[in-house]
């Protein structure tokens, strides 16, 4: 009989999907699927130890404002993106954008995005990345803002996606998400932030499509429909005097 493995620090696991994603993208390996790794000449001493910023960035997720947008939704965007990435047109790109979308992030500021874009902007090219692709990662890092890609933008459609899925989540964890929102937001009023929260999920609602995504289309769009259709009629309900 032998032992079960160890589970897995999810830290330690994190390091290593940001260093896997870094080495494919500066050895210019093709981001087409889920399993291609970084190139015969790749390697850690192909460009700068990733360790030092795969730390820095984990650091930032691990911010204390931060209750929804932590290590944790991290590695669930990152999860959607491995399902998603049949879709993609540069795979290793769209991941490095998730590890930057929110990298920079402060619910009192309005320009967490453009913070986070800027970052890539400065942090890609010093780990060896091309300019290519971080122009492409901070261009998917701003487009966080709408999450409403153009049309024939896989890229796009494969981040929006991936970071929308939590809006398809059963009622406990849809819930959660929601309570994890109101607490990063606990400096707002009751009364504001019932406004706030509403113009959000209205803006949302208004959408033609959630996903873009074929899979996104058909195993998230109605669900998450739903739920913020749930939420939003709540919060009307609460803020109703009677």
């Amino acid at each position: 009989m032998t032992d079960s493995p160890l589970p897995r620090d999810p830290r330690t696991a994190l390091v290593d999907r940001w260093r896997d994603t870094l080495l494919a993208a500066r050895s210019g390996a093709p981001g087409d699927g889920p399993g291609v790794g970084p190139g015969p000449d790749a390697g850690p001493d192909a460009g700068p130890d990733p360790l030092p910023y795969a730390e820095n960035l984990l650091d930032r997720w691990d911010e204390p404002q931060r209750r929804y947008h932590t290590t944790a939704h991290l590695t669930a965007v990152l999860d959607r993106i491995d399902t998603l990435a049949p879709y993609a047109a540069d795979v290793h790109a769209v991941r490095l954008a998730a590890w930057f979308h929110d990298a920079v992030y402060r619910p009192d500021r309005t320009e967490n995005e453009e913070r986070s874009a800027a970052l890539a902007e400065r942090a890609l090219p010093e780990a060896g990345v091309s300019e290519a692709v971080t122009a492409e990662v901070a261009r998917l890092v701003r487009l966080t803002v709408t999450h409403d890609p153009a049309d024939g933008d896989r890229n796009g459609e494969v981040l929006c996606d991936a970071d929308l899925a939590v809006l398809a989540g059963g009622p406990e964890e849809y819930a959660a998400y929601a309570a994890q929102v109101r607490e990063e937001y606990g400096f707002v009023p009751d009364e504001a932030f019932r406004a706030g929260r509403a113009g959000v999920l209205r803006q949302l609602l208004a959408l033609p499509r959630l996903f873009r995504t074929p899979h996104g289309a058909a195993a998230w769009e109605a669900r998450a429909r739903h739920n913020l259709a749930t939420e939003l009629e709540l919060l009307r309900s609460s803020s109703d005097p009677r």
